[in-house]
């Protein structure tokens, strides 16, 4: 359903929505008939909420498409990632909270380790540590073009965000220069479409520059950049759900994807208690609740099976918490499947359950992929669960007469 005929549906209610985001849930068995991370994990209080509740399995995007941490989260909000698209850039440039104009082209950067032959040995620069980068993005941040001003705001450990403002409004359709592997040199700064041609030769100036600066480094040698976009003109939350939404994260990206569709959306430390002490704090103040919890996918993307099903059971160990706290209705899913056997996000459907409200009965026992598999929810669209929990919630009217 389009967003604007769920907001001709939307009214009010006193029961308060919860979506607990643990980022890269879905995984895969790390050889043929065993456990998948979620399956392998001790989970006694989601299966107790998959028993009293419903369970599925949804994909975030597309049949067979991988989503990015962007698309899986408009999903999860109920926006179609196909037709509300937009860059890893905007993103973290609204998850710091940088004054973003309508004209600016914003792009997540990564510090890279090149080698002596100019190919990327680490995308990820070590992961550098704050302390270390945080320096290198203010010398970044003092480079000067012609035609444009740029910004560079350090974002955390390798991360940072670079906005160009050109002194004419241009396109921001450029590909990444972020090859996403190692072992080839990074991509060339190229416009997809005529209107981009003018940002192409401003960012090349700028990287020429940056890689300039940061020659000599021991790791964080060079620069790569993707995601450029420009902030999009979309429907808020509010107007659509009729909820005012909160979000919490600890990682900016997560934030700027929230204050997107108009959540207000504050930084928290990585440990789950600390969104428990959000949610009780904020509780009688909105009526949506996103929290995001990280490390599942990191020990997804580093191959740690063992360290994913740990964080997995951290997760758990808040969920009576949370409810102690006020929700009425809860979604528990992640954003995306990050297996650790494949050491990235996939295109496996997520599994997810949906807690409070009238529910019919649900054969499946526990929360896990294969039990999802055969959950009364079956298998959705990403974009589906938030009017699923709405209407649980009261929060949507009867269509037509």
């Amino acid at each position: 359903m389009e967003l604007e005929r769920i907001g001709a549906l939307a009214q009010d209610s006193d029961r308060k929505v919860l979506l607990y985001v643990l980022d890269g849930l879905g995984g895969l068995p790390m050889e043929p008939g065993g456990p998948t991370e979620l399956e392998a994990a001790s989970t006694p209080n989601m299966d107790e909420l998959v028993r009293a509740g419903s369970c599925g399995l949804h994909e975030p995007v597309a049949p067979g498409v991988t989503p990015g941490s962007g698309p899986g989260h408009l999903a999860l909000f109920g926006y179609d990632p196909l037709r509300y698209e937009t860059g890893r850039g905007v993103l973290s440039a609204l998850g710091i909270e940088f004054p973003l104009e309508r004209s600016d082209v914003a792009a997540r950067g990564n510090f890279c380790t090149l080698d002596a032959d100019g190919l990327v040995t680490d995308r990820r620069a070590g992961r550098i540590s704050t302390e270390e980068a945080a320096p290198l993005a203010e010398a970044l941040d003092a480079i000067e073009l012609d035609g444009a001003q740029a910004f560079v705001r350090h974002v955390k450990e390798h991360r940072f965000m670079l906005v160009i403002r050109p002194d004419v409004a241009t396109g921001a359709d450029l590909a990444d220069t972020d090859p996403g592997l190692t072992g080839v040199a990074p991509a060339p700064v190229r416009a997809l479409t005529p209107g981009a041609q003018p940002t192409e030769k401003l960012v090349q100036a700028w990287l020429d520059a940056a890689n300039g600066v940061l020659a000599g480094h021991p790791h964080a040698n060079a620069a790569l950049l993707r995601g450029f976009s420009s902030r999009p003109d979309w429907p808020s939350f509010q107007d659509v759900f009729g909820m005012r939404p909160f979000g919490a994260a600890a990682y900016p990206m997560y934030r700027g994807v929230a204050r997107l569709v108009g959540m207000q959306a504050v930084a928290v430390p990585e440990d789950p208690e600390s969104l428990v002490g959000e949610l009780k704090r904020r509780i009688d103040e909105f009526d949506f609740f996103f929290l995001h919890y990280k490390p599942p996918d990191k020990a997804g993307e580093d191959g740690d099976f063992d360290q994913k099903v740990a964080y997995i059971e951290a997760a758990d160990r808040i969920v009576p918490d949370l409810l102690g706290a006020g929700a009425d209705i809860v979604i528990i899913t992640g954003d995306h499947s990050t297996p650790a056997l494949l050491r990235s996000h996939s295109w496996h459907p997520v599994p997810f359950l949906i807690y409070g409200g009238a529910a019919r009965s649900e054969p499946a026992q526990r929360f896990g992929e294969s039990a999802c598999a055969l959950g009364s929810m079956g298998l959705r669209r990403g974009r589906d669960l938030m009017p699923l929990a709405a209407a649980r919630a009261g929060r949507l009217a009867k269509f037509g007469a």
